[in-house]
């Protein structure tokens, strides 16, 4: 349902035949300006030109990226649904207030117009011309519009149906996007997500490094004093005494 409005759409644009790029385009993102190219059998420069119309009626999106290799930018192209449709619903809006507008002229003027139809003018223009035809000569006679207002009514009411299912479309679609929002700001979060410490948490982890420190430092200090060797004079002074205590 939705392609035929966008198949619509895109041929109001570019014209006629425009249906191939939007087939190559749909239901995918960041499609390489080469590869469409490559298969609407166009010159790259054919293809761009076609890509940035649909960009200034905001019907497509891009993104560019440098080729390491090359040196250039290569462009990547995105049919935006949610904003063709947008548009879309403008175009319909645009013709159904012009239709309204012919079917209150119908209503409210008289044209005339000569068997051969070679004009049709209002009243004001048919007293200037004293009801006989500029072109023919013959005789100016009014016109029966009602089976012209029947018609413009017919237009009226295909486009304002045409209008509600563009605005149902464009809903589910706009749903659709902002679930896609959604997940891929759900995906971000996760890859990017570091624990910060609140100020308080950093604190008491400061005073806690702080004590430990303290704490290996008197071990080391305590260590030391451990195993300090004893001074030679009281290692002499022991032996005797030992020496002593034997002889006895």
């Amino acid at each position: 349902m939705k392609e035929k409005y966008v198949y619509e759409l895109v041929d109001s644009i570019l014209g006629k035949g425009s249906k191939e790029l939007v087939d190559i385009l749909r239901n995918k993102r960041d499609i390489n300006e080469f590869l469409i190219a490559k298969k609407m059998k166009m010159t790259i420069n054919q293809t761009r030109n076609l890509l940035y119309k649909l960009h200034d009626a905001n019907v497509v999106s891009f993104i560019r990226k440098k080729d390491k290799r090359k040196g250039w930018y290569i462009y990547y192209w995105t049919l935006n649904m949610n904003k063709s449709l947008e548009a879309l619903m403008e175009v319909k809006n645009k013709i159904i207030e012009n239709l309204r507008k012919q079917l209150a002229s119908k209503k409210e003027k008289t044209f005339y117009t000569c068997p051969s139809a070679c004009i049709e003018v209002s009243e004001d223009t048919s007293l200037s011309y004293d009801f006989m035809c500029p072109e023919c000569g013959e005789l100016l006679q009014p016109i029966d519009s009602s089976g012209e207002e029947k018609e413009i009514l017919k237009k009226i009411e295909k486009n304002e149906k045409e209008l509600k299912e563009l605005k149902v479309l464009n809903d589910k679609e706009g749903q659709k996007r902002e679930k896609m929002l959604i997940k891929q700001g759900k995906m971000k979060a996760k890859k990017g997500k570091t624990k910060i410490k609140p100020k308080k948490v950093k604190k008491k982890a400061r005073k806690v490094k702080r004590k430990l420190k303290k704490v290996l430092k008197k071990k080391k200090i305590n260590k030391k004093k451990n195993t300090k060797k004893i001074k030679p004079k009281k290692v002499k002074l022991k032996k005797k005494k030992q020496i002593k205590k034997k002889k006895r």
